[in-house]
């Protein structure tokens, strides 16, 4: 049994292949910064500077998604749900232009799953 740390809705999933379709790869970091709150920005690959104090949570609709690793110590008992909804998110996160903003949404592991948790990789450093 394998348990995700982040998943995503199916509205998600299509605005992220729809990003795609028009940007190409993607990424995501879950934010924790006093400007854009705790949204899920979401960026062209590569143009976040992902280092050794990140860690890789996953992916959602094929596209990477990181965390701080200061930011995963609050998290790390939580299962990330990313979904979308109308309105203009983090200044600098790609999908604003379109009206819709990605949102996390969360809830606690069971002990069940936090047995079958895989190991989170840290980024490059």
């Amino acid at each position: 049994m394998t348990v995700d740390r982040v998943s995503a809705t199916e509205a998600a999933l299509d605005l992220i292949a729809k990003l795609v379709a028009l940007h190409g790869p993607l990424m995501f970091h879950q934010s924790g910064g006093c400007c854009d709150g705790s949204a899920p920005m979401c960026y062209a690959r590569g143009e976040l500077q992902v280092g050794a104090q990140d860690v890789l949570l996953g992916e959602i609709g094929g596209q990477p998604f990181y965390m701080s690793s200061a930011q995963f110590e609050y998290w790390r008992h939580t299962h990330l749900i990313i979904d979308v909804v109308p309105g203009r998110g983090g200044m600098f996160s790609i999908e604003g232009p379109l009206g819709m903003r990605f949102l996390t949404r969360s809830r606690l592991f069971t002990e069940a799953e936090e047995a079958h948790l895989p190991a989170v990789m840290h980024g490059p450093g």
